[in-house]
C-alpha cells in the first residue's frame, strides 16, 4: 500500500477514457436499475424524457469526477500518489458525488426520506456506479500495459538481433517498424521535437530519416550497441567515431566522413562517452 500508483492510472488520455467510460456506465445503469428513486422525481414521465432527464443528471454527477482527476492529474506529475491514498481519493470522489445526489434530490425533488438513509443509499448506489468502472478500466490499463512492455521487449530483442547481423532496425513510437540501416551506414540521431533524424549514407550521399519517437526511447532500446547517448539532443554511432576533440566549450566527437558536423557532448553524457571511447580505443 505504501507504493505509489503506476503512471497509466493517471496518464491523460487514460484519465479521458475513464471518465467517458465511467458516465456511460452511469447512465446505463440508472436507466436500467433506476435508483435513488429517480423514476418517481417525474410522474408520468416518458422513457425518451427519462433518458434525457437521466444523462443530464449523469453528466453533472460526473463533473465531480471531471474536477477530481485534474487535480489528481496535476498532483501526480508533481508528486505521484501512493496507492493508500488512491483508495482514499476515490472514496472521496464517491462521497462527494453522493452528497450531490442526495441534496439533488432533497432540495430538487423534496424528497421526503430521512437525510440519513439518503445518503446510505445514495453511497452505496454511487459506489456500483463508479467502482465497477474504475476496476474494469484499471483491469484494461494494466494488460494494454503488459503488452506493451512485452511488445517492446520482442522489439528490443529483434533490434538486437539484427543489430548483431550488421542491421539496425528503427520503429516509430508505436512500434510499427519504419527503417532499417546498415550499422556501417548509420552515422547519427538528431532530436527535432516529437521526431527523430536519422542521419545515414546510401549510395555515398547523406540521407535523413524523420521517425516519429524520442531519443530517450531509441537510447533506452540499442542499449549495449554502439548507438550511444552523447547529448539531449543527439545519440552517435561509435563505430563511425575517429576522434574526441577537448576544447574549452566542451567535448566534441568527429566523423568520419567530410561534411558532417561535429557532434556535442554533454556534461551529463562525459562520463558514457568517455567510457565508450577508451572501450573503442582499447
Amino acid at each position: 500500500m505504501n507504493q505509489k500508483i503506476p503512471e497509466y492510472l493517471y496518464e491523460k488520455g487514460n484519465i479521458v477514457r475513464m471518465i467517458v467510460f465511467a458516465a456511460a456506465f452511469a447512465l446505463v445503469f440508472i436507466n436500467i436499475y433506476q435508483p435513488f428513486g429517480s423514476k418517481d422525481w417525474i410522474p408520468g414521465i416518458t422513457e425518451i424524457k427519462y433518458l434525457l432527464f437521466s444523462s443530464f443528471i449523469t453528466l453533472t454527477g460526473v463533473l465531480v469526477v471531471v474536477v477530481s482527476r485534474i487535480i489528481m492529474y496535476h498532483h501526480c506529475k508533481k508528486k505521484g500518489l501512493l496507492l493508500y491514498s488512491y483508495c482514499f481519493w476515490v472514496l472521496a470522489e464517491i462521497l462527494a458525488m453522493s452528497t450531490f445526489y442526495t441534496l439533488f434530490e432533497k432540495i430538487a425533488m423534496n424528497d421526503p426520506r430521512d437525510i440519513k438513509e439518503m445518503i446510505e443509499q445514495s453511497c452505496i448506489n454511487t459506489s456500483l456506479v463508479l467502482l465497477l468502472p474504475y476496476a474494469i478500466c484499471w483491469l484494461y490499463f494494466s494488460m494494454k500495459e503488459k503488452s506493451k512492455k512485452l511488445e517492446k521487449i520482442a522489439n528490443e530483442e529483434n533490434a538486437s538481433d539484427q543489430t548483431k547481423r550488421g542491421m539496425i532496425i528503427f520503429y516509430d513510437e508505436k512500434g510499427d517498424f519504419k527503417l532499417s540501416v546498415q550499422s556501417d551506414q548509420l552515422l547519427y540521431l538528431e532530436s527535432a521535437d516529437n521526431y527523430v533524424k536519422i542521419y545515414y549514407l546510401n549510395k555515398g550521399k547523406l540521407i535523413n530519416f524523420m521517425l516519429r519517437n524520442s531519443l530517450k526511447t531509441l537510447d533506452e532500446s540499442f542499449a549495449n550497441t554502439a548507438l550511444t547517448r552523447c547529448h539531449r539532443s543527439f545519440i552517435v554511432n561509435f563505430d563511425k567515431v575517429k576522434v574526441l576533440r577537448k576544447e574549452k566549450d566542451g567535448i566534441y566527437l568527429a566523423l568520419d566522413l567530410e561534411n558532417v558536423p561535429d557532434i556535442p557532448v554533454s556534461k551529463t553524457y562525459t562520463e558514457r562517452v568517455m567510457a565508450k571511447f577508451a572501450q573503442y580505443s582499447a
